[in-house]
């Protein structure tokens, strides 16, 4: 198989295609640095509870240092992430248009080595979170379990994106854990209002493969909400913006946060005009967009964390 036809189909153009050595491509494939956008995403918890815990405390003299250490953590551990999803799923990645060309069903790395590429990065990971104190790392390494288990679900349930938003929100938590050596009320709430935004936008995502999902068996919200997706989005974006509202009141945010909140509302609401679930192309491009949202919402905290401290 040439290197161009190894692409994943929602994966051209970017620096692996074009830069990284040959031999790293297959690797940097299997950790999606090829498709950035889920390791942002996955980011955007991280650095809202970083910078709204830091607001709590009254004090950002850590603040940066924890921002970088996320940003490392996250992209290193949603690229374990992946490598563990392409483990387990390589014999439905090879019955899926968009995903038979990644690295395992393609047959450019075997699973073993896939395996062992895992380990790497889930040491790397554990090296970022040993920089925090003890009650930091139990919480992170809580996270695991749900990592571990999430590939299995979209095979049992029709909702596999509630696990992906227990998985991909966990970053709310951390950055109470990281700063305050604790979890409160509203670091729980935060963690909600992010699950919740997760089941959004991964809805959007899933209508990509939503034919080839119903031909094959794999459940998602996607094909649970079919033409009722965009009265789900307006569900589950709202509850979003009104948990993390809540988590709001509850640090005594001031001002910038809640301009930050309203931007990120206006972004969802923008999302939810502009989708057609019809179109795959528009559909990754609103998801995509999601990194976006996410942003406007830690600009607002980050500034507001620079005027309480």
């Amino acid at each position: 198989m040439s290197d161009a036809s190894a692409r994943v189909a929602d994966a051209t153009g970017n620096w692996v295609d074009t830069r990284a050595p040959t031999w790293s491509r297959p690797y940097l494939r299997l950790s999606r640095f090829d498709r950035p956008i889920g390791s942002w995403l996955l980011l955007m918890p991280c650095w809202w509870s970083a910078a709204l815990a830091a607001g709590v405390a009254h004090d950002i003299s850590r603040l940066a240092w924890v921002v970088v250490l996320f940003f490392i953590g996250a992209f290193v551990m949603r690229g374990a992430g992946c490598t563990w999803n392409d483990i387990t799923d390589h014999d439905l990645d090879a019955r899926v248009e968009r995903t038979r060309s990644r690295p395992i069903p393609a047959g450019q790395v075997g699973v073993s080595q896939a395996f062992v590429f895992l380990v790497l990065q889930a040491l790397i990971g554990l090296a970022v979170l040993l920089q925090f104190n003890r009650f930091a790392i139990m919480t992170g390494i809580a996270s695991l379990v749900i990592v571990a288990v999430y590939p299995f679900m979209k095979r049992i349930t029709w909702w596999p994106q509630v696990v992906l938003g227990l998985a991909f929100s966990w970053g709310a938590l951390m950055g109470f854990a990281v700063t305050l050596g604790q979890l409160d009320a509203t670091a729980f709430t935060l963690y909600a209002g992010s699950i919740a935004w997760v089941i959004g936008y991964d809805t959007i995502y899933a209508h990509q493969d939503a034919e080839d999902d119903a031909l094959i068996g794999i459940k998602s919200t996607a094909r649970l909400f079919g033409a009722r997706t965009h009265r789900a989005l307006v569900v589950f974006y709202s509850l979003a913006v009104v948990l993390i509202g809540v988590a709001l009141v509850l640090a005594g945010a001031r001002w910038p946060a809640w301009i930050g909140l309203v931007a990120f509302a206006a972004h969802l609401a923008w999302q939810i005009q502009r989708l057609d679930i019809g179109d795959p192309e528009l559909c990754l491009r609103v998801f995509k967009s999601n990194r976006d949202a996410g942003l406007l919402l830690f600009a607002g905290l980050l500034v507001d964390a620079v005027m309480r401290a």
